[in-house]
């Protein structure tokens, strides 16, 4: 079984939100990203999707952009984006999953010798508001709940993959409350999109003590799929 690894697909099917406006990157963006999806997954792969899935608003107008996703090769695991305002109750979205999708929150998935946690995270800055802080807190027990469920679920020498959607740093890649308490729980592979084209400052993989986080957002990848096999650890 292979993993793979891709976020920030703002599909639209029911929706009028085209993303070429936002530039070249996005033109046919989906198209290019199903043709490398494609040639490279199978049936018996796994295929991480880290947030922002679709533009709907409601879950009923966001089903049809899940069964693309469920057409696809593979299976699909996704974590809730900031712009995912459509993911509902956690029963109401996995009812309205296909049958090769997963969702994951406040608990993991084991997909043979793969363990698959995470949570939405919040946005990191150096000086963070008492508002912000609310959600960094609200995060950190999300965080925590998804990480203990994964080491429920290990029983040998099963890999856990950690799934974000924001960063879990600030655009200087400084340790934040979401870096220590992974480096804490011993977790190894971190993945995270949010992040698109512009002065941002990005960086394919972070390394960070025993911890590399890779980045997903798929305008950052060529809208190809990253192959994160061999670097799990």
């Amino acid at each position: 079984m292979k993993v793979f690894a891709i976020s920030d697909l703002h599909l639209a099917t029911n929706t009028d939100k085209p993303m070429d406006i936002f530039g070249e990157s996005w033109q046919s963006h989906f198209e290019r990203i199903k043709t490398d999806w494609q040639n490279k997954v199978s049936d018996e792969d796994l295929v991480l999707i880290a947030g922002d899935i679709s533009w709907a608003m409601k879950l009923e107008d966001a089903k049809a952009d899940l069964e693309e996703i469920g057409k696809l090769s593979g299976k699909k695991v996704i974590i809730r984006g900031n712009h995912d305002y459509w993911w509902t109750s956690l029963a109401k979205v996995r009812k309205a999953l296909p049958a090769s999708v997963y969702c994951i929150q406040n608990d993991a998935l084991k997909f043979e010798d793969i363990i698959v946690c995470g949570t939405r995270g919040w946005t990191v800055s150096e000086k963070a508001t008492e508002e912000e802080k609310k959600y960094i807190d609200r995060e950190l027990i999300r965080l925590e709940l998804s990480i203990k469920a994964a080491k429920k679920l290990k029983q040998n020498n099963e890999k856990i993959v950690l799934m974000m959607h924001y960063p879990p740093f600030n655009a200087k890649f400084q340790d934040s409350p979401f870096t220590e308490k992974i480096a804490q729980h011993g977790i190894k592979t971190v993945i995270y999109g949010h992040l698109h084209g512009g002065n941002g400052r990005f960086a394919p993989i972070v390394n960070k003590g025993d911890t590399d986080y890779f980045l997903t957002s798929c305008d950052m990848l060529d809208n190809k799929l990253i192959d994160l096999t061999d670097y799990i650890k």
